[in-house]
């Protein structure tokens, strides 16, 4: 792409989040919030993670997203027997008596992990390796992945036998936790309306991969003043029992606060969600819009936050 004047890409991000949000409207009724956070992460360069009960279209998002972004998109279903070499590619025999790496499926775009809390914690760590390192080895040699690269992972926070969570170390990879809810009434009955006849959609590409890197650099090179610097990080701080900043009621609900990524993630998003929104800067209102899904993962309630019956979210809402 042809170098202009970064106000004038802030725009064009802008005007080309609205028409790939037009895009996937064609085919995912509603979830308006979560399509915003998928679309964020992708242009800050993270990972996010989906929980939500099945037959919420959560693969379908994905691929109508790979679609309009016309990026590579593989689907691995995580299973208890799923192995490392089932995502990250192995070491054959050839023909030619020697060993070649055979590329497994996290060599694209977009990954789906679906379901990642059924396969075992080995498996778990080689995919969040590649997601870390961007890049993965084998037999010694490292293989770089696809640019770019995102991770969306599915949870499914019912039927927890036979499940392996994902530890905080490993949840701290994910930008964001993003919790699906059901449909409206009105929504569904527009999605079983177009699920169950000949209706036939089609996606138009809005995107590339070299641009959405130009985007991804777009995204860190927004200015942000060092008043909303200092909120996003005293906002952190503030999870932490042993913060300076701690109030009394956090020390008493939370165990475990949210560490360094979660303020880097937070200025990130701030930064997409204010170009998103037509500014050039972000301000606290950003950072407070992207908060939730950054930090609730990133928090261990007390046992009187659980007595209490308050979520992550509700503990989050009183630090603002």
């Amino acid at each position: 792409m042809q170098h202009r004047s970064e106000v004038e890409a802030a725009d064009a991000l802008k005007y080309a989040y609205e028409q790939i949000r037009a895009e996937i409207g064609k085919v995912i009724i509603g979830q308006d919030e979560v399509i915003k956070f998928v679309l964020i992460s992708i242009f800050s360069n993270g990972h996010c993670l989906l929980v939500g009960v099945p037959g919420l279209a959560k693969t379908l998002l994905v691929q109508t997203v790979a679609q309009v972004l016309d990026l590579d998109f593989k689907r691995i279903q995580f299973t208890p027997d799923l192995m490392p070499s089932d995502i990250i590619g192995a070491e054959i025999l050839g023909e030619d008596r020697n060993f070649k790496f055979i590329p497994g499926p996290v060599f694209s775009n977009i990954i789906l992990a679906d379901e990642i809390n059924r396969t075992p914690p080995k498996t778990q760590a080689a995919l969040l390796e590649a997601m870390q390192e961007k890049a993965v080895t084998a037999a010694g040699v490292t293989h770089k992945l696809s640019k770019p690269f995102f991770v969306l992972a599915t949870q499914n926070p019912i039927e927890q036998e036979g499940t392996y969570p994902l530890p905080e170390a490993q949840l701290d990879r994910f930008m964001f936790n993003v919790a699906l809810n059901y449909p409206s009434f009105k929504e569904e009955l527009q999605v079983v309306k177009n699920t169950t006849s000949t209706h036939q959609v089609t996606v138009n590409k809005q995107l590339n991969a070299e641009q959405i890197i130009y985007f991804q650099q777009l995204v860190r090179n927004i200015p942000v003043t060092d008043n909303v610097l200092e909120y996003a990080v005293k906002l952190v701080s503030k999870t932490r029992p042993d913060s300076e900043f701690a109030t009394p009621q956090v020390k008493r609900l939370l165990n475990w606060g949210a560490g360094p990524r979660a303020s880097q993630f937070l200025i990130l998003g701030a930064k997409c969600h204010a170009v998103l929104n037509g500014k050039y800067s972000p301000d606290i209102e950003d950072v407070r819009a992207v908060a939730k899904p950054i930090l609730s993962h990133r928090i261990v309630r007390s046992y009187h936050a659980e007595a209490e019956g308050l979520s992550a979210g509700d503990i989050i809402e009183q630090l603002f």
